[in-house]
């Protein structure tokens, strides 16, 4: 992941209440270098303190969600997964094999698609690429 983002001061500066549930959630979240689903966020976090019920990390997860600390993905896979919401732009290579997630950022690619959307009458404000694939055989 590019550089790492602290989701509990996100949410001070936010201004959103931090309970010690919220905050154990908060940390696990910024100690991630995946994209984990609430199932997943909900295993690290009981791990860490046991009262964390599944109910509680999906209600901190859409609130960080719409505090704009959090991005939702899906990537084909049936599950909502997360990521602390990025101070620069990144893209997403899937291996669809085992479900990891590669970030990517490639200036010519970010140039290629600013050129089509001009050429088709667009100024680009926004997008999101999600590459899906299989690593060549020989090389992972």
């Amino acid at each position: 992941m590019p550089g790492m983002i602290d989701i509990e001061a996100l949410c001070h500066a936010k201004g959103l209440r931090i309970t010690e549930q919220r905050r154990v959630i908060a940390r696990v979240l910024s100690d991630s270098r995946d994209h984990p689903d609430v199932e997943e966020l909900h295993r690290r976090a009981s791990a860490v303190d046991k009262g964390i019920s599944i109910a509680t990390v999906y209600r901190t997860v859409r609130l960080f969600e719409e505090a704009g600390i959090l991005e939702r993905h899906d990537f084909r896979d049936g599950r909502s997964r997360y990521e602390p919401t990025p101070d620069e732009h990144h893209d997403h290579l899937i291996n669809i094999e085992n479900g990891d997630v590669i970030e990517f950022h490639d200036e010519n690619l970010e140039k290629l698609q600013a050129e089509i959307a001009d050429r088709l009458g667009f100024r680009l404000v926004d997008h999101r690429l999600e590459l899906y694939g299989v690593p060549l055989k020989g090389r992972s």
